[in-house]
């Protein structure tokens, strides 16, 4: 019988687990930063299972690059509303 192909969220949690050993030699706070990024490849799991791309890693590399966009957006509109409320008259 042939072998299945395993989901995306199935061969994302396997590539994550490969990555342990790496996990286990990160200082305390680059290991908070680590699970961050993980965890943004678990968060748009259903648009990387989407993308169909050969190499899962593609998926997880944008999937954390889209998640730090967003935060960077985020970030800039605080900014730009403080700078607003503080050069009110």
């Amino acid at each position: 019988m042939g072998r299945t192909v395993p989901s995306y969220r199935q061969a994302l949690e396997s590539e994550i687990d490969k990555w342990k050993g790496f996990r286990k030699a990160l200082r305390a706070k680059d290991v908070e930063a680590f699970d961050k990024m993980v965890n943004a490849c678990r968060n748009f799991a259903s648009a990387g299972s989407m993308a169909t791309r050969p190499v899962l890693l593609e998926a997880m590399l944008i999937s954390i690059l889209l998640h730090q966009e967003k935060e960077i957006m985020e970030i800039s509109e605080r900014i730009e509303r403080l700078e607003k409320w503080l050069h009110q008259p």
